[in-house]
């Protein structure tokens, strides 16, 4: 396994990052801790789950799968860099979403009872909170370090300017502001190419992307809807028909390496500077089996070319509209 540090922090993660929002609702819990065991046996140490996982009519089960995981021993938990999130809706009562100090301090406590643990490594906003000020965010997140609950803040889902707002926002009171932002990142939605990816460089935030195969269309989905293997429906089958080109050329240049289109996506954002961790969300072993063959996956300058070609990225803003 290969290890890199989490943005300017000094914490060590594995190039993979396990995301947990399948264990719950489309992975059964025994399978769930398969998938753990399995993940920590390659060596991915990096964990990341949400308080809202679960379902609509359990949030919080994911956690709650994971906490009891960690404490079937075998140090689990301590061999785990463990990140989670809030922002969502957890109940129809007030205070129970978003950023205000209030919510964070319950959202937290809550997550800290379901994942069994004292502390969570990595403390991440789901979303931008538009209503609640910066420092009254930073007040309740300093308050939780001091306590020994959280150890670093992370954003996810953020603008390029929401992070700039964040951290000077910390800048300002001296606190040590985000060290990571979650955002949706692959060869098919390179829209963080823009000001996202500039604004968490200069910053120091190191980039989780989530949907990395843009929820299974870089995955191979035409040569498995061919073999019967996968049904498209709903926002993704428009997104295939939209891109359905630009798919089938990808598929067929990883038919040229004999590589799996899967383990190309992964490894294009293995490849790219501002990119810590992807996140992959595995059904199964077997699904995380073949995300580790991507680590091992080298591109030439060449093959990154010919990606660029398929699926055109952006300059950084302004230069990419101005001139």
């Amino acid at each position: 396994m290969q290890y890199t540090q989490l943005g300017r922090s000094g914490l060590k993660v594995s190039r993979l990052c396990l995301g947990t929002m399948n264990f719950g609702p489309q992975t059964e819990e025994a399978d769930a801790r398969s998938i753990m065991d399995s993940a920590l046996e390659s060596g991915i140490n990096f964990f990341d789950t949400a308080n809202v996982y679960g379902g609509a009519g359990h949030r919080g089960r994911t956690e709650e799968i994971l906490g009891r995981w960690f404490a079937t021993g075998g140090e689990r938990r301590e061999r785990t860099v463990l990140a989670t999130k809030l922002y969502g809706t957890m109940t129809d009562r007030p205070n129970e979403s978003r950023l205000s100090a209030l919510s964070i301090r319950r959202a937290l406590d809550a997550s800290l009872k379901r994942l069994q643990t004292d502390y969570i490594d990595l403390y991440q906003f789901h979303h931008v909170d538009r209503l609640t000020p910066w420092d009254e965010i930073w007040q309740a997140i300093d308050v939780a370090v001091q306590q020994g609950k959280i150890l670093y803040s992370g954003s996810s889902n953020f603008a390029g300017w929401h992070i700039a707002q964040a951290q000077e926002a910390a800048a300002r009171r001296h606190s040590y502001g985000l060290v990571s932002e979650q955002s949706i990142y692959n060869l098919l939605t390179r829209n963080a190419e823009l000001e996202v990816i500039p604004a968490a460089q200069h910053y120091g935030l190191g980039l989780i992307p989530w949907s990395p195969l843009q929820g299974g269309l870089l995955g191979g989905v035409l040569k498995k809807g061919h073999d019967g293997a996968r049904r498209t429906e709903g926002r993704s089958l428009a997104t295939l028909e939209k891109h359905r080109e630009q798919i089938r050329e990808f598929e067929d240049f990883a038919g040229e390496l004999a590589r799996e289109p899967g383990d190309i996506a992964l490894a294009w954002l293995l490849h790219q500077a501002a990119v810590t961790a992807p996140i992959v969300g595995p059904r199964t072993r077997e699904q995380l089996e073949s995300a580790l063959r991507a680590l091992d996956l080298v591109l030439d300058a060449g093959a990154l070319q010919r990606l660029d070609g398929i699926f055109p990225g952006y300059r950084t803003a302004p230069e990419d509209y101005a001139w």
